[in-house]
């Protein structure tokens, strides 16, 4: 919840955000726009969703998606990626080896550990999912004015800078 607060500033137009003193006091245009942001990319995201394949979970998908990325990523690195626990991941892995979407393969510098690969089919699951939700939002960008889909290109690369902020 956020309160108005002018002890920081003493600008009527800042806002303390209640309970998350991290964050300090926001300008009250940036915490309106925060909010319709995290909305608009919230409802997207789950329009996307509705366009993958596979018959996978939200969870399965995600973590399918984050093997693509991270390579031949441990358990434990999955987990901290998804932001889920270890015990949770393993069963998450599980479900996805059952269906052929991933192995499971020991470190050859380092036998202890497993690490987990997409197989052909997991590869060909993922392809599958990410050109259906790129078709849908082609499709839906081409029902917008060319000047709009501008607007959508220069915000793309201020999105991917926000993102970026806070990576090490």
């Amino acid at each position: 919840m956020a309160i108005p607060s002018t002890a920081a500033t003493g600008d009527p137009e800042t806002t303390a955000v209640d309970g998350i003193a991290e964050f300090g006091t926001i300008d009250t245009d940036e915490t309106e726009l925060a909010s319709r942001l995290r909305l608009a990319v919230t409802r997207l995201h789950r329009r996307l969703r509705q366009h993958a394949a596979g018959g996978l979970t939200q969870t399965q998908a995600s973590a399918l998606a984050s093997i693509g990325q991270l390579g031949s990523p441990t358990l434990g690195t999955l987990a901290a990626r998804e932001s889920v626990q270890p015990p949770s991941m393993t069963r998450i892995v599980g479900a996805l080896e059952e269906l052929g979407h991933v192995s499971r393969v020991i470190d050859s510098a380092d036998r202890r550990v497993a690490r987990v690969t997409l197989t052909a089919q997991g590869h060909e699951v993922l392809q599958r999912s990410r050109s259906l939700k790129n078709a849908f939002l082609a499709q839906q960008l081409h029902r917008l004015p060319p000047d709009e889909r501008q607007a959508l290109g220069n915000l793309t690369v201020l999105l991917e800078r926000l993102v970026s902020l806070d990576e090490p």
